[in-house]
């Protein structure tokens, strides 16, 4: 995926603050995603394929509407290498999420997740040539223990199954997440925000529905409050998250975006108090403090003036 290009320019001129800015509330948006999740009434895969299907229509209308009419035509554009993968990362990613969802706890899940961004610290150079600043894997050191402060010691029930096997679920959700990262961040040197995040959603939907249906697991919702449960998952989480995700990194490198969804654990830790009673103590303010501080550290700076 090596690529020294720069990304392609946002329409609205994005600065990095404004990107950072649209990253955090992306991150949050993903956060609240495990809710979904545990009130779901159809099977962990079923529920990853509603997630994406149900974004859909809204990704193809502010792909179509972005889209600049001057490039090579939509269908040639969206083939691109980085894309494609992004959504064969994003489909071992949510398989493995919500697997590990159903499995542990939601601050195991969300904790283990959100190790993504030592995947992408380790590969990005040679991934896709982009350099790590000392400034982020400072960061990184900060906000990892802050994680783990902030949600291993939070309250609440674990899944129905064993907990190290959730865990592990959950570990490989955050080596597919990392990959993920590196591949849009490719993608975005080459199509823009709304043509990466529909063509990557197009391409996960197809493989998690072959999923879903080989699980044999229960597919459709049985109440109005089911269905309207995925469509919130899918509009909230996945176009809302995702796609803020995705216009975020035309602008900020892949290693300093991924260090930011460790706000996911902030918001995962913030709608378990609100959703599940699972009340934050010092510690977990503590880390929450270590993850904001570590983001701090290794925000962009503006080039010096010559």
């Amino acid at each position: 995926m090596a690529d020294r290009r720069p990304p392609i320019p946002t329409r609205l001129g994005l600065s990095a603050a404004g990107a950072l800015a649209l990253l955090v509330v992306g991150a949050m948006a993903m956060g609240i995603s495990p809710v979904f999740v545990r009130h779901s009434e159809v099977g962990p895969f079923a529920s990853a394929f509603w997630r994406v299907a149900l974004a859909l229509p809204v990704l193809i209308v502010w792909a179509l509407a972005t889209r600049d009419s001057a490039a090579a035509p939509f269908l040639s554009r969206i083939r691109h290498r980085g894309v494609v993968l992004s959504g064969l990362f994003f489909t071992g990613d949510l398989i493995f999420w919500h697997l590990a969802i159903v499995n542990t706890s939601i601050a195991n899940a969300t904790f283990f997740a959100c190790l993504a961004p030592i995947w992408v610290a380790l590969l990005s150079r040679f991934a896709i040539g982009e350099a790590v600043s000392r400034q982020t894997f400072l960061g990184l050191a900060l906000s990892v223990p802050g994680a783990a402060l902030l949600i291993l010691h939070s309250a609440g029930g674990g899944g129905n199954g064993s907990h190290w096997l959730g865990d592990l679920y959950g570990l490989a959700t955050s080596f597919f997440f990392g990959l993920y990262f590196l591949a849009v961040r490719d993608a975005r040197r080459h199509l823009n925000a709304g043509e990466t995040t529909f063509v990557s959603s197009l391409v996960t939907a197809a493989f998690l529905l072959l999923a879903a249906l080989l699980s044999g697991e229960d597919f459709l919702p049985e109440t109005l409050a089911g269905a309207s449960n995925l469509l919130a998952l899918g509009l909230v989480s996945h176009a809302g998250g995702q796609g803020l995700l995705t216009v975020a990194l035309g602008v900020l490198s892949a290693s300093f975006s991924s260090l930011v969804i460790f706000i996911e654990a902030v918001a995962a830790a913030l709608f378990g108090w609100i959703f599940a009673d699972e009340t934050p103590g010092l510690l977990q303010v503590l880390g929450g403090v270590l993850i904001l501080g570590g983001i701090w550290i290794a925000r962009p700076r503006p080039a010096p003036l010559l």
